[in-house]
């Protein structure tokens, strides 16, 4: 999609806004042509040498009433264009948001989130910038071309002059398209990079704390501020010079007209109110060319905001990023969308059984992954996933739930297929407690909930099956505790049994925990599992871990090796049997 569709297409999105902004700034600017006439008027009936007979008041009156009508036009243009500047903005967010979304969790973006939230607000800043700035264009194009032609009628010389320049502007920016599309692409990868690195610190402030790395994270930063500071003053240099080239054309211009104006009205073939009337157009007329320069910049550099947010897209047609779409902004109405049946499933029922047949997930960049996993898992069964750092565990848990692509296989949930584990797998059918929780600058409550309605016993059971009570007496002020960004204020056990509480609230029939007990101490853990065991009768519970107090306790264990599985059975099978299990129960490995 070249950039010239890209930009029509959201314009196209409210043609006829669009059209009304058009009109509205073309009056703007051509607003101006008649206080010009009228000015020159006035100083010609001043000298005599009008040939219409108005009184110096009239002439006033009308210069009043004309600057009035401007006024009026600008605040009308001013609305019309921030109506739709905000409607293409939204537009462009909402299906970069909605593909988002609808990806595979831990693939929904091919970057950090700090570059993702960079391009969602700079580079959808940029298309805005440079659309809204297309109207500026059309208007004073078409002022410069009423300009012209009453200019040229008075002196062909002079007025050559006045619109030399532009040829001098299209020229440089012209030019300077390689550089301004580097520097832009280069300052917008600096910014990412630092807010990425802000978000990294965010979630790794206790690792931090722990190897004793603050000094070199902080160097770090400061290198990539560095780097950061660097390549947008090199953008906003090279933006500068440009506008700096062009309004300093124009005035050279300027002086080239005034002299020639003085020679001609010393020839008696110029006079006062031509005079004028070339003085008060040209500060129209140097506008133009100046907003022109302007505008050709934005156009180039819109390009690399374009190619940012197709990048977002991984692969999927360019196209999306423009559809048509209602963002009902002034109602609660829902888009028409597929019907919702949770993954492709009518009544899919309280789970009995599920099974995994031939599951198969392997990253394109490296081919590593799992592959041709099954196993089953009955109503109230307790399964640990067990296996060497790197055999697969991790990312089987996430091909299961839909969070990343299935390449092969099937999922069966009592019986029928799911065919959409990313719709499916949500509460109620599952609730996930992955290795690094998700937490938020806000009170413990509220992370638990997270907007769900829930009565205060529901709450209190999923807190006692966490083992959060105890924590709960020493927070200062409970449940009702901000927890600072990423949970910074709880320890590595804390953050992990809060998750744990999030997923207990939820009363979901699949209960999936990766490497849960991973910072908990012996005693805390054996609780968590004891407590557990209350509450699986109506759940089946899928456990990542190597842990002894989760082996012990599973009906059935999945051995993983090298993405594959290594052997199924209970823990006293394996241990007779599978020497990879062996290596793992006497601490060998991982």
């Amino acid at each position: 999609m070249s950039t010239w569709s890209f930009l029509w297409n959201l314009t196209r999105y409210r043609l006829g806004m669009y059209t009304l902004n058009a009109l509205a700034w073309t009056l703007i600017y051509l607003a101006p042509i008649v206080p010009g006439l009228l000015t020159k008027q006035f100083f010609d009936t001043l000298s005599g040498q009008s040939p219409y007979e108005l009184g110096v008041w009239a002439l006033i009156g009308l210069l009043l009433a004309a600057a009035l009508g401007r006024v009026m036009l600008i605040i009308f243009g001013f609305i019309t264009d921030v109506q739709f500047r905000f409607r293409i903005g939204g537009l462009l967010r909402r299906n970069l948001l909605v593909h988002v979304l609808k990806e595979p969790g831990a693939r929904a973006i091919p970057c950090s989130p700090g570059e993702a939230i960079s391009s969602f607000r700079d580079d959808v800043d940029q298309a805005e910038e440079t659309i809204s700035w297309s109207v500026d264009a059309f208007g004073m194009t078409f002022f410069a071309a009423v300009s012209f032609f009453i200019l040229i009628r008075i002196n062909v010389q002079m007025t050559l002059w006045v619109f030399l320049p532009l040829v001098v502007v299209v020229t440089v920016a012209q030019l300077s398209t390689t550089l301004l599309q580097k520097y832009r692409a280069a300052s917008r990868e600096a910014t990412a990079q630092v807010t990425g690195a802000i978000s990294e610190m965010f979630s790794a402030v206790q690792s931090i704390q722990v190897a004793g790395a603050e000094e070199r994270v902080i160097g770090r930063f400061r290198r990539l501020n560095e780097q950061r500071r660097e390549a947008t003053v090199k953008d906003k240099l090279l933006t500068s010079t440009l506008d700096s080239v062009f309004s300093n054309t124009v005035n050279f211009g300027t002086g080239f007209i005034l002299l020639l104006a003085a020679s001609e009205m010393r020839s008696g073939t110029f006079s006062v109110g031509d005079f004028a009337l070339f003085v008060y157009y040209l500060t129209f007329v140097t506008q133009f060319i100046q907003n022109f320069g302007k505008f050709i910049t934005y156009y180039k550099q819109s390009s690399v905001a374009k190619d940012r947010l197709v990048e977002l897209l991984q692969g999927a047609d360019p196209h999306r990023l423009t559809e048509h779409h209602s963002l009902h902004l002034r109602s609660a109405g829902k888009e028409q969308e597929e019907p919702a049946n949770a993954g492709g499933m009518e009544a899919a029922g309280p789970l009995e059984r599920m099974e995994v047949r031939g599951l198969t997930y392997r990253y394109p960049d490296t081919g590593r992954g799992v592959e041709g996993i099954s196993l089953s898992l009955p109503r109230g069964s307790f399964t640990v996933v067990t296996g060497r750092i790197g055999s697969g565990k991790t990312t089987f848990v996430r091909t299961l739930l839909g969070l990343l692509p299935m390449q092969s296989g099937a999922i069966y949930w009592n019986g029928k297929q799911v065919e959409a584990p990313g719709d499916f797998f949500i509460p109620p059918h599952s609730a996930y407690t992955p290795q690094v929780p998700r937490l938020y600058s806000d009170t413990l409550r509220n992370n638990i909930m997270l907007g769900l309605s829930a009565d205060e016993a529901r709450l209190e059971r999923a807190l006692h099956s966490a083992v959060l009570e105890p924590d709960l007496e020493r927070l200062p002020s409970g449940l009702e505790t901000v927890i600072g960004p990423r949970g910074v204020k709880l320890s590595g056990g804390q953050a992990q049994r809060t998750a744990a509480a999030r997923m207990f609230v939820r009363e979901a029939e699949l209960l999936v925990f990766d490497d849960l007990s991973s910072a908990l101490d012996v005693d805390t853990e054996r609780k968590l599992w004891e407590r557990l065991d209350e509450q699986r009768q109506g759940a089946a519970c899928l456990v990542i871990s190597h842990r002894k107090a989760a082996l012990a306790r599973a009906d059935q264990i999945v051995v993983l090796k090298d993405g594959r599985v290594n052997g199924i059975g209970t823990l006293q099978e394996l241990l007779n049997e599978n020497e990879e299990l062996q290596r793992l129960w006497h601490r060998e490995e991982g």
